[in-house]
């Protein structure tokens, strides 16, 4: 199979039919082998009745609803986990994203072996204050931070090659990231292409400005995982070490001053009275604290075991 469409979705039943159309009539017009795998992220509305009649109707339509709302990361696990495709198609289902950009998306992974190819939207329909600002900064973060060098990460709109998909873990709401796991997989040949980007014909957005702040936090967690995430001992054990070391010497000057000045009769204070001790001590205890902390992240990370994220309620088409 050449193609797998992923299209993660939540409360969208007005654009589900027409997204369809519009895909169909790219995926004939070019003669692809394909499948359209609907995730349905535990809507309300009737997005997974559509979803279901369309499934019944067309083979290659596949469908999987969550019993809740699991987020787009999870969304794109559990799709990922299901695609057969050579090639994996990401989309939004509110027809934002055009369906027109796959067949040059499929050949910038086919014919250019790229791993990767990420959407940019260039020029944006979005409100500048709300969505335009805040995600060139929070894009303009994520590239100095990560050394990716993309325009919109946050793109939804987006190509792969099947061994990435299958061999990157998507959690929390990682989907942000997704170039950054792959780097960091060791998939580098990673590019962007500009995108058609179109204004929301049905409903109104599911993200408010706080995805902005998850995501600069998201930015962190990932730049310490990317640089720590298989050895936490490398960075709490040296802290912790130094610290304990600086400590130690501190106490120890502290101690030998105190001898000194007894032995030579002059004036001294109690070590008790010195707020150096207290210092060193505190050094002392938090260095430790930070070498045991890495210890135990060394052990969790062998000890750890994979459980389940979310709960899928239904599929549809799916062996």
């Amino acid at each position: 199979m050449q193609l797998s469409i992923v299209i993660p979705l939540l409360n969208e039943e007005e654009s589900l039919q027409e997204l369809y159309n519009w895909i169909v009539s790219v995926m004939q017009s070019n003669s692809y082998s394909y499948e359209i795998i609907f995730i349905d992220d535990g809507s309300t509305d009737g997005s997974w009745k559509i979803i279901n009649h369309i499934s019944a109707e067309d083979p290659s339509v596949k469908g999987i609803k969550f019993n809740r709302n699991y987020g787009k990361s999870q969304a794109l696990h559990a799709s990922f986990l299901a695609a057969q495709g050579d090639v994996v198609i990401t989309m939004d289902a509110d027809l934002q994203d055009n369906p027109d950009e796959i067949p040059e998306l499929y050949d910038l992974i086919n014919k250019q072996k790229f791993d990767l190819v990420s959407g940019w939207k260039k020029k944006r329909y979005d409100s500048v204050l709300t969505k335009n600002l805040p995600s060139k900064l929070f894009n303009a973060a994520a590239r100095k931070t990560s050394g990716v060098k993309l325009h919109d990460f946050n793109c939804g709109l987006k190509a792969y090659r099947r061994e990435v998909i299958k061999n990157i873990d998507v959690y929390g709401e990682m989907h942000r990231y997704i170039p950054v796991l792959a780097k960091n997989a060791g998939f580098s040949k990673i590019t962007e292409k500009e995108v058609k980007h179109q204004a929301r014909k049905y409903g109104k957005t599911k993200f408010g400005i706080e995805r902005f702040i998850n995501g600069f936090l998201d930015l962190i967690s990932i730049w310490f995982l990317s640089k720590f995430g298989k050895r936490p001992m490398h960075l709490f054990g040296a802290l912790g070490v130094l610290m304990f070391f600086f400590g130690f010497i501190a106490a120890a000057w502290i101690g030998l001053s105190k001898l000194y000045k007894l032995y030579h009769g002059l004036p001294n204070i109690l070590v008790t009275q010195n707020p150096w001790f207290y210092i060193s001590l505190t050094l002392m205890v938090i260095g430790t604290q930070l070498f045991l902390a890495g210890f135990l992240g060394e052990l969790i990370l062998r000890s750890k075991r994979e459980k389940d994220r979310y709960l899928i309620s239904k599929t549809t088409g799916i062996n």
